[in-house]
């Protein structure tokens, strides 16, 4: 399932994902300090992802109840797609000489991607 998400669509999303589910007067309340969202804007981001795919709800006693429809995993994948093909063509080796050229990777990140490719040559 392909869905683009936007900045604040994630925001949102992170609550959900975090702990769902949630009605939008808890989101409101969620979101409120972080963002100032009142809570109409927060019914109309449910309405957007909902008809992206990304969350679902269901009736509840009270209020409707939001989930997420969308892991996470697959949205980071996705955004992580999007972004490698925006800026670097697609090119994760482009990427990641950049980031070796600035000097933005530590001595950990470099000790993640090792084990990172390790793996991948495992066929795993």
């Amino acid at each position: 399932m392909k869905i683009n998400l936007s900045d604040s669509e994630w925001k949102l999303m992170n609550h959900l994902w975090t702990s769902a589910p949630k009605t939008i007067t808890e989101l409101t309340a969620e979101l409120r300090e972080e963002t100032g969202w009142s809570k109409n804007t927060v019914i109309t981001m449910l309405s957007r992802l909902e008809a992206k795919g990304a969350v679902r709800h269901e009736a509840g006693l009270r209020a409707k109840r939001y989930f997420p429809s969308l892991r996470r995993e697959d949205a980071a994948r996705e955004e992580t797609e999007n972004f490698l093909s925006k800026v670097y063509g697609g090119s994760l080796g482009l990427m990641m000489s950049a980031m070796v050229e600035s000097r933005q990777l530590s001595e950990a990140d470099i000790a993640e991607l090792s084990a990172i490719l390790e793996k991948a040559g495992d066929g795993q």
